[in-house]
């Protein structure tokens, strides 16, 4: 089933970010803009590479209004030793959340229950709390985070500009669509 147009589920989790603990609910990610990096593992391979990456378009993505939060069944705990321990990962500033109870996961649908673990699911979510955007990956294969951008601002134009769509490969200030009978066909 679709996660899509669905609100986030109700949840209380404590992430670290900055060199502190915070907690992070439902509740945190209403009147903003919100991605949810879902990855299997810290201490592993192809996660670090992402993480990174996503650690990268962070400042374009806030001053997009948007906050970035990574999400796997580690530990906040975990998340921190990583953090101290990892040259790549001491240099994320956005939070990571320790969903140990896989609570977070599941209600996502990313959680291998084989493994436990978290599959790569990036989710971007409205400022009422509704998922908007899905994407799962493979565990071999790695995301690009740049191409989250263009989706942010697609997702903003759609919904401060009701009626409109933005067609494939849409950037900001490109054409957008009015579908209406005068188009069908003639796309």
């Amino acid at each position: 089933m679709s996660l899509i147009g669905k609100e986030v589920e109700s949840f209380k989790a404590l992430a670290f970010k900055n060199g502190e603990f915070i907690e992070v609910t439902d509740e945190s990610l209403k009147g903003q803009w919100s991605i949810f990096c879902f990855y299997p593992a810290d201490f592993t391979f192809v996660c670090p590479t992402e993480l990174e990456d996503l650690q990268k378009e962070y400042a374009t993505l806030k001053e997009l209004g948007v906050e970035v939060y990574s999400i796997s069944t580690d530990t906040h705990f975990t998340h921190k030793g990583w953090h101290d321990r990892s040259e790549t990962i001491g240099k994320i500033t956005y939070a990571m959340i320790g969903d140990p109870s896989q609570k977070i996961t599941r209600s996502f649908d990313v959680l291998n229950e084989e493994e436990g673990l978290a599959d790569r699911g990036t989710f971007i979510i409205d400022p009422d709390g509704v998922i908007q955007t899905a994407e799962i990956n493979a565990g071999g294969i790695g995301r690009d985070a740049s191409t989250l951008v263009n989706k942010i601002k697609a997702a903003q134009y759609v919904r401060n500009n009701p009626g409109e769509v933005c067609p494939a490969k849409w950037e900001e200030g490109s054409e957008t669509l009015k579908p209406s009978l005068d188009l069908v066909g003639k796309i």
